[in-house]
């Protein structure tokens, strides 16, 4: 069976996937029709809410601390990497804001993969996960696609794959972001992205 980890940032959370008025989220409505897909797959998914875990993404001195000398900032950041370690495809799921990842996915990323667990000997990065293991992010944003592909050139999808993931030994990288035109078509037909 195939293990399948999720890390999803959106304050509204899953619940708002659902079209309700005043409580919904394109974002959120994603996550519903992925883990759907997934399960039909008979993937075992592995969702990291991280607003619903309470995460805290702020880094403070203690953490900088630990992260430069410990093997990991904190217990509940080790727990997250021990998951994503684990898996064999993560999904990151988050909105572009101003061009950006939220902080808690930022937060995330910095605590996660602290330097104790990816550490360089002569220049190497030691693999942290399976050159198999699979990589897909996943981004709603309102602004039109085109923008990011000609003004922005992708900087969230060019950080996380060269920046985070390629250091990790990840080799199998796919960054979707869909326009608002194709978002309706995208719920209905998400287990072909998936």
């Amino acid at each position: 069976m195939k293990k399948i980890t999720i890390v999803f940032d959106h304050p509204y959370g899953k619940e708002a996937g659902y079209n309700e008025p005043h409580n919904r989220s394109f974002t959120s409505a994603l996550l519903v029709a992925v883990i759907q897909a997934l399960e039909k797959q008979s993937a075992q998914v592995d969702l990291i809410d991280l607003h619903q875990d309470q995460f805290n993404p702020v880094m403070t001195k203690t953490d900088l601390l630990n992260w430069r000398t410990h093997p990991f900032v904190d217990t509940q950041s080790q727990n997250y990497f021990e998951r994503l370690q684990n898996s064999d495809e993560i999904i990151m799921l988050f909105p572009i804001w101003w061009e950006m990842m939220p902080a808690m996915t930022k937060g995330f990323i910095d605590k996660v993969f602290a330097k104790g667990q990816i550490q360089e000997h002569r220049g190497i990065t030691r693999r942290l996960f399976s050159s198999n293991t699979k990589v897909r992010v996943l981004t709603v944003s309102g602004a039109p696609t085109w923008i990011y592909k000609v003004l922005y050139g992708n900087p969230v999808g060019r950080m996380l794959k060269r920046g985070v993931f390629r250091k990790s030994g990840v080799k199998n990288f796919n960054a979707e972001d869909v326009s608002p035109k194709a978002r309706a078509k995208m719920l209905n037909s998400v287990a072909k992205y998936i």
